[in-house]
């Protein structure tokens, strides 16, 4: 865990130079404003197995061909821009045979690096000691959050133990950049940028255009570097893909000499540009001082912190805020202006491939309360990409819309045909298609973003038409069975992935998966409830423009009614058959291996497969008990025809504790929520791994490739609705406090339905709501005994109930 600076709270601190971890830190404290996001690589390093620099833009993909086992695969990969950080520096000398400093230099005495959470800024503090002469270097970062295009780091030196002279600055824009952070994916095609050009604009701007391979995108980056006085002398030495500006400084004692790097980015993607070249040679010549960024890029983070207020004491609060300013980086009100969805692992890193799967059922309920338009905007991703959808489907031999469960630039299925397993060096095959879970999820999220925004009008026009086709899909894919009378879904994968087939089959995918058909009855339900509620004419539209007609709608009616859930010894069955399979001996492997996260590797290895055993690799099962509140859960298998009492489900969140090696950042965060109420303690367990599974890098090795952004935001949105039980369901905020004796008193803040700031605190026995001034109407809250309204400007505290 970092050593943090007494405002803990607030900032996130390293102290000492740890090469092993330095790729995490890099991922940790990254920089980014929702458009285009840096690594928190040092400048002066390029590449190498310690370093990785990395700059993304959301949404930029390139599509390479690689040979794979003998076999020609594709990929498509979010692409590693050209770095605009390179900025090293060392001891004048006429031959120009000093050494450049670095971290990895012996010259090395201090090294100290502060992420401030409340400004958005990465402060470097390093000591170098050359031939008695010491050199003290302060650096400034930042990644402007008012304004997306820009960036800018200020790096000043100091002359230590009275000693004066020259240095050599050299600042540089790097376009021979590729993508190569991830140690899996070395073997494949990594050069993503090619027509690579560099120039000077002016004295003190430089620039460097090239293009995406493929997808043909073009990008601009221009750098205006300056310095104060004490400069002697500059020059360019631009290289085939690299513009180079060189400087240096005359540095007295105590007297600070600095440098300023402003730098603008765009690319063809953008809007109201003519070229992306000239438009950020022109950002860069018009974009104020260093100084003057750094007071607007600290306002626009300020206003967003008042959107997002989070109040939690103590270590894990730390982290839950480190955990928000990454989330808010990535998907920020800038967002909103994008075609972008989720990437799994942020814009901090190239693991997944910056692809979008599934993660935003676990990003979306805390934006909903927060940035709801920026939860319309990804919705508005999956929207655009309806069609590709649709097309797949018809692939497929089916109606409705199938979504793939990778997605990336045009929403075609971006799932590998393999992958490795690094412990065997083994190429295998990757049925993770067949996920298509992802549709629920997006359909779940259609819901869920509409009941906390209040935003009716997308419910009824691209809400609708999603759930439609969606809906339409899963009644498709159910295939009746005579003999229990009941529907069936074959063929598909959970969420587990450990399980892709059953022992001994040629053919991938399961039968009866718990989780999808009882999330697939629950969509087609809602799909029904709002073709009924849709204004006439839009009904009409809508059925006009799908071919929708009443005996459809009477057969997924039917269908949400009669899908089939298989039990065993009295628990639910992650799928048919899984009660059937081997049982692990978990304590062998434990003691033989002690990390048993990716058990389908390890047996993979030993010439063994998981799919023989029940183990899962994350919550699967389970993971119903984190989209619904148990009586909404019960409700729903009550609708088809189950009774799942209390003590059943207990038996079953009992069943899989024991069958999960938690192989995803993500399962801890769901088993916490689902233990939450029954056993805190436990539960609580299990939310400390969550929180501190990237800062502590518990997946070993995984983080330093880029954050895993829908644990993180899990991890807030289990304060804000998992300890709290809040809903936004029936025109009312529901809300049931869970006792924490680890969590006495927290507290946030959130937007809904039009209401900003409304204050929720949790205190031993008591909840108080605060409904800031407004000419909106009041807010109807729900407790499970009582209901209350509370007015604009006015606050309830209420007394809970004893545990």
């Amino acid at each position: 865990m970092p050593e943090h600076l007494p405002e803990a709270d607030h900032s996130w601190e390293y102290v000492g130079y740890e090469p092993d971890r330095e790729r995490l830190r890099e991922a940790l404290c990254t920089l980014g404003n929702g458009y285009m996001a840096t690594r928190g690589a040092a400048p002066e390093c390029v590449a190498d197995t310690v370093h990785y620099p990395g700059t993304y833009a959301a949404g930029c993909y390139n599509r390479l061909t690689s040979t794979v086992a003998g076999r020609r695969v594709e990929n498509e990969d979010m692409v590693n821009l050209p770095n605009w950080l390179p900025l090293r520096f060392r001891m004048y000398s006429p031959q120009g045979d000093t050494p450049w400093f670095t971290p990895d230099s012996e010259a090395l005495r201090e090294h100290r690096q502060r992420l401030d959470l409340r400004t958005g800024v990465l402060e470097r503090n390093l000591t170098y000691e050359m031939d008695g002469r010491v050199l003290a270097v302060r650096q400034l970062r930042l990644v402007h959050m008012g304004e997306p295009h820009l960036a800018a780091l200020r790096t000043e030196f100091t002359a230590q133990g009275g000693w004066s002279g020259d240095i050599e600055v050299e600042a540089a824009l790097d376009g021979s950049v590729t993508n190569s952070g991830v140690a899996r994916y070395k073997q494949l095609n990594g050069r993503h940028l090619i027509h690579v050009n560099s120039g000077t604009d002016a004295p003190d701007t430089m620039w460097l255009r090239c293009r995406t391979s493929t997808s043909d995108i073009r990008i601009g980056l221009a750098a205006r570097t300056t310095a104060g006085t004490g400069t002697v002398h500059t020059a360019t030495a631009h290289e085939p893909l690299r513009a180079v500006q060189l400087m240096r400084l005359r540095l007295s004692p105590g007297s600070p000499g600095a440098v300023d790097k402003v730098v603008a980015l765009y690319t063809s993607h953008d809007p109201a540009i003519s070229d992306p070249l000239h438009a950020a040679i022109d950002a860069v010549g018009r974009a104020p001082a260093f100084v003057d960024l750094l007071e607007s890029h600290t306002a626009a983070w300020n206003q967003l912190w008042q959107k997002a207020e989070l109040d939690v004491p103590g270590a894990a609060g730390g982290i839950l805020r480190l955990h928000l300013f990454h989330v808010l980086q990535t998907l920020s009100p800038h967002t909103a202006e994008l075609d972008v969805g989720v990437p799994a692992r942020g814009l901090h890193g190239e693991a997944y491939r910056g692809h979008v799967f599934w993660d935003e059922l676990f990003v979306l309920p805390y934006l909903n309360l927060h940035l709801p338009e920026v939860s319309r905007a990804l919705l508005l991703y999956r929207h655009r990409r309806l069609p590709r959808a649709l097309a797949a489907a018809h692939d497929a031999g089916r109606r409705g819309a199938m979504y793939p469960w990778q997605s990336g630039s045009d929403g075609r299925e971006e799932s590998q045909q393999l992958h490795l397993n690094p412990r065997s060096g083994h190429w295998l095959a990757d049925h993770s298609h067949l996920q298509h879970h992802v549709g629920l999820a997006i359909a779940y999220n259609v819901w869920k973003y509409c009941e906390a925004s209040g935003d009716i009008e997308f419910l009824h026009t691209k809400g609708a038409e999603m759930l439609t086709q969606i809906a339409r899909f899963w009644a498709d894919s159910a295939t009746y069975d005579e003999d229990t009378g009941r529907y069936r879904i074959l063929g598909v994968l959970g969420p587990d992935e450990y399980h892709d087939s059953y022992p001994g089959s040629p053919e991938p995918g399961l039968d009866d998966n718990a989780y999808t058909n009882v999330c697939a009855a629950w969509v087609l339900d809602r799909a029904v409830r709002v073709l009924a509620e849709l204004p006439p004419p839009r009904r009409a539209e809508l059925c006009e423009r799908t071919g929708l007609d009443a005996t459809e709608v009477a057969l997924w009616s039917d269908v949400s009614r009669k899908l089939r859930v298989p039990f065993h010894d009295g628990v639910i069955s992650q799928f048919e058959g899984y009660g059937e399979l081997a049982e692990l001996d978990w304590d062998a492997y434990r003691a033989r291996y002690g990390n048993i996260r990716r058990l389908d590797r390890i047996l993979e290895a030993e010439g063994d497969t998981v799919s023989r055993y029940q183990a899962s690799k994350q919550a699967d099962v389970l993971m119903l008990g984190y989209l619904f509140s148990p009586p909404e859960l019960a409700g729903v298998f009550h609708r088809l025809g189950y009774e799942l009492d209390d003590e059943t489900w207990h038996r079953t969140v009992e069943y899989y504790l024991h069958r999960t090696s938690h192989g995803s950042t993500l399962s801890g965060l769901v088993h916490g929520w689902v233990l939450a109420r029954v056993r805190w303690e436990q539960a609580w367990a299990y939310v400390q791994e969550a929180i501190e599974g990237d800062v502590a890098d518990l997946q070993g090795g995984t983080t330093g490739e880029g954050i895993h952004l829908g644990a993180m935001a899990g991890t807030i949105d289990l304060v804000q609705r998992g300890l709290t039980g809040l809903e936004a369901r029936d025109g009312a905020l529901w809300l049931d406090p869970v006792p924490t004796p680890s969590l006495a008193e927290y507290g946030f803040s959130i937007r809904y339905q039009g209401h900003w700031g409304v204050q929720i605190r949790v205190r031993p026995l008591a909840l108080e709501i605060i409904v800031p001034p407004s000419d909106m109407p009041p807010i109807g809250v729900r407790l499970h005994d009582r209901a209350v309204s509370v007015d604009p400007g006015d606050s309830v505290v209420l007394r809970l109930r004893e545990p």
